[in-house]
């Protein structure tokens, strides 16, 4: 009887503490996505690798876009500029991640013009390349399932216009407009939240 006793009630601690841990930054967020992303190592602007590893504790933005883009990745880095200037403003350290999804014409040196078009700091905000097409495609699917794909005809590639919110153990937390009426003041509190 005791035995039995003792045997529930450590099944009691385990799944508690399961339950919490769990929780984790996602009980911060309401109706989180929770997306893992997979590990990876990429080459940013400068030439330097980033990783999921180094990103580990932080808090981060995330997006796609490439630097031929025609129609939605300007707004989208002009979005992102203001949103990490408000986040600065509000004391909260933030990374921006802005992954190519055109990684064949996006060099580092490609990306770092296109930067500067907007008068970016690289201190916190890695713009990544150096991997295969049909790489950025799968990570894009497994990670933030969104769609990105390079049609053979066109140098546009398809992909999401979508900010995402990843919380300090690369979860996926959050996706926002980043073309439209992009919620800068949610994106702000949700950041709070997960700083807390």
């Amino acid at each position: 009887m005791k035995n039995t006793k003792k045997s529930s009630l450590l099944l009691l601690i385990v799944f508690m503490v399961f339950t919490v841990t769990a929780c984790g930054t996602s009980a911060k967020i309401k109706d989180p996505l929770n997306y893992e992303i997979e590990s990876f190592e990429f080459t940013n602007q400068d030439g330097d690798r980033v990783s999921l590893d180094d990103l580990s504790g932080q808090i981060w933005l995330a997006d796609f876009i490439f630097t031929n883009c025609e129609t939605v990745c300007p707004p989208m880095t002009a979005h992102m500029k203001e949103l990490k200037k408000r986040a600065e403003a509000e004391g909260l350290d933030v990374k921006v991640v802005s992954f190519s999804v055109d990684p064949e014409v996006d060099t580092k040196e490609k990306l770092k013009e296109f930067a500067s078009n907007y008068s970016i700091s690289f201190d916190d905000w890695y713009f990544l390349t150096g991997y295969e097409q049909k790489e950025i495609e799968e990570f894009a699917m497994d990670s933030f399932k969104t769609i990105v794909q390079k049609p053979q005809d066109s140098d546009q590639v398809i992909h999401v216009s979508n900010f995402y919110l990843v919380d300090q153990n690369g979860v996926v937390m959050k996706d926002y407009s980043g073309v439209t009426d992009t919620p800068y003041d949610q994106i702000i509190e949700d950041i709070k939240s997960l700083s807390n």
